[in-house]
């Protein structure tokens, strides 16, 4: 059994530039946690494989496709495979959410 938590994971330099820690890495999925401050976002950008984010805490929008919509805690949302998506924190408080990938990607994310 592995346990991990998430204050213990490194912060990854990603482009996005905001608080992204793999918390899960095996050959058949990976599993990110992402954390937007107020105001901050991500890039716009289309991943590889099939996506679904988990809303852990707070409210954000997150637009996948040309779909865009204000979403909260213990939401579940489903992102394709080549459609280009992203998340906002236009809210006072953080969002928390899991983004996870299944399978593990072979390629790299484009950014948009």
């Amino acid at each position: 059994m592995k346990i991990v938590k998430t204050q213990d994971m490194p912060i990854a330099d990603t482009p996005h530039k905001v608080d992204v820690r793999k918390l899960y890495d095996t050959e058949h999925a990976m599993t990110v946690h992402i954390t937007l401050q107020p105001g901050e976002k991500l890039i716009r950008h289309i991943t590889p494989v099939d996506v679904f984010f988990y809303v852990l805490e707070g409210t954000g929008i997150v637009e996948v496709g040309d779909e865009k919509q204000e979403v909260s805690q213990d939401t579940l949302i489903d992102s394709p495979a080549r459609i280009p998506h992203c998340w906002y924190n236009e809210s006072e408080d953080i969002l928390r959410f899991l983004v996870v990938k299944v399978p593990k990607p072979m390629e790299e994310t484009k950014l948009l």
